[in-house]
């Protein structure tokens, strides 16, 4: 396992990790379209992670990762990592199908409400307590005429909501009488990345498909506005940022894209396909995993 970072080169034994030098080029101010930045560090060692979330209370990433096999798959084998903002491992199998009861087949995104972590899985979205990793919820899907589950994110009141990307269907998970439907349209444009824009009270959405703009849509509304348009497509996780901004990783072009008003253009190029990425508030940094190069990418952010 290693860590590639723009500092400095150490050496370290076993389970520890080796720090490669990468000179940096700077992370470009917002607006100028450039993309030449280089990662501060890259993680490697993990077995397809699909989705990262930070915690500022923990000051720590988790690391959801498909493990091998297809991600479809109700085999049992995913788990999630805990990783410093160093890119130190602080416990790879944190949470781990198949270990102390656990079942989790291939994590998809992830959110946290409170001291739970809400994560989406092949047929169910669990949760799981953020400091123990013990499981405390576990929301079957398996009835439902599932595509796949993709994103998680909760609204105002802690109510968590997912995507089904291959049915453009959106779901309530919790309630009485168990997960609802609240939004099935193909206009979603198979819904993958989705998180709660607190200033605006309505979700952002991104879609997988080759529309280039990001929507919005309020809970119980019938109608969905699009917020702005990019050049990326093939869109995976989305973040808002402050200032209204919103950052969106687009796996048509491998880069992210910065939204503010009502368009977007990408300012960092990444290593391979972003997935679904997280961004570290206290350091003002954004941590890109890429499933087919087993590895996380961390990038500084403009201000």
């Amino acid at each position: 396992m290693r860590v590639r970072t723009s500092h400095v080169l150490v050496l370290l034994t076993a389970a520890v990790v080796t720090l490669v030098a990468c000179a940096s080029t700077g992370t470009p101010a917002a607006g100028t379209g450039s993309t030449a930045v280089k990662p501060f560090f890259v993680r490697d060692g993990f077995v397809a992670p699909e989705a990262v979330r930070y915690d500022p209370d923990q000051d720590i990433y988790f690391v959801g990762n498909w493990g091998t096999g297809s991600a479809s798959a109700t085999d049992n084998n995913g788990y999630i990592s805990r990783m410093k903002p160093d890119g130190q491992i602080e416990t790879m199998r944190f949470i781990a199908g198949g270990t102390n009861g656990v079942v989790l087949h291939a994590p998809r995104g992830m959110y946290i409400v409170g001291d739970t972590l809400w994560v989406a899985d092949a047929d169910a979205v669990r949760g799981f307590n953020k400091r123990t990793g013990e499981k405390v919820a576990n929301v079957d899907f398996s009835a439902f005429d599932l595509g796949f589950l993709n994103d998680v994110a909760a609204d105002a009141t802690g109510t968590v909501y997912v995507t089904d990307t291959g049915r453009n269907k959106l779901y309530k998970v919790q309630g009485e009488g168990g997960p609802t439907l609240v939004v099935s349209d193909s206009t979603l444009g198979a819904p993958n990345g989705i998180t709660w824009d607190a200033a605006n009270n309505r979700f952002i959405i991104v879609p997988y498909g080759g529309f280039k703009g990001i929507r919005g849509w309020a809970p119980g509304s019938t109608t969905m506005t699009v917020v702005g348009v990019s050049t990326g497509a093939k869109y995976d996780g989305v973040e808002v940022l402050s200032g209204g901004r919103v950052l969106v990783s687009s796996q048509a072009d491998s880069s992210l894209h910065l939204f503010s008003g009502n368009a977007g253009h990408a300012i960092i190029h990444t290593l391979g396909a972003p997935a679904d990425i997280a961004v570290d508030t206290k350091r003002n940094r954004v941590a890109v995993p890429v499933v087919a190069l087993n590895h996380v990418e961390i990038y500084e952010l403009p201000r």
